[in-house]
């Protein structure tokens, strides 16, 4: 599995780029959000990527962020959702603001993405928001199954989140018990312990 590519950028025609990797040229699909965090052409580059293999070809698929993967990894999870359109709703709206559509069942704001009609939609919408959450932070600090999508690495809030989905708890359940534990100055482990705290019967 090729999980990383780290090189020179050589090319970027949306949705293709061409990365230079010690002389060996990778062609990744790519997201438009992480296209509009590319640098120059002739500049470094590290990308996440995810490998399709199929009988036919062997496909890569690259993200600006560990993010940006893990949630078009939860879409292809999304029944009738492939690669393709799974890129177009990376494309469509960024992972924020994609999660807050989710969560709030707004299909009309889902069936704008091109190639997703409303039964697609509604699927997206019931498949996805018990694992997507907006996490203590906000619409920036967003837990993916687990994991935070564009948060500050470190973020005691996200992390105290992330580790009571690791537990067990559905991640709205732990976005909450969070923010209701949150103090300031509170460590991640002192904030896990607080929630726990929180749920255990008097």
């Amino acid at each position: 599995m090729i999980a990383q590519l780290a090189g020179i950028l050589v090319e970027k025609r949306p949705p293709w780029l061409l990365v230079d990797v010690g002389g060996v040229g990778y062609e990744l699909e790519a997201p438009m959000s992480t296209f509009y965090r590319l640098p120059e052409c002739g500049e470094p580059v590290t990308l996440r990527t995810h490998l399709v293999v199929r009988e036919d070809a062997h496909l890569l698929y690259g993200f600006a962020s560990e993010g940006e993967r893990r949630l078009f990894r939860e879409l292809l999870r999304v029944n009738g959702i492939g690669a393709r359109l799974a890129l177009a709703v990376l494309s469509g709206l960024e992972p924020d603001a994609l999660v807050a559509a989710v969560q709030a069942a707004e299909v009309t704001r889902l069936v704008a993405i091109p190639g997703i009609g409303r039964k697609t939609a509604e699927r997206l919408i019931v498949e996805l928001r018990d694992r997507l959450v907006a996490g203590a932070g906000g619409a920036s600090a967003i837990t993916l199954a687990g994991a935070n999508v564009g948060a500050t690495p470190g973020d005691p809030e996200s992390d105290a989140v992330a580790a009571l989905v690791a537990l067990g708890y559905r991640p709205a359940e732990a976005s909450r018990y969070v923010q209701a534990a949150a103090q300031p100055g509170l460590g991640c482990e002192a904030l896990i312990r607080a929630a726990l705290k929180s749920l255990m019967p008097h």
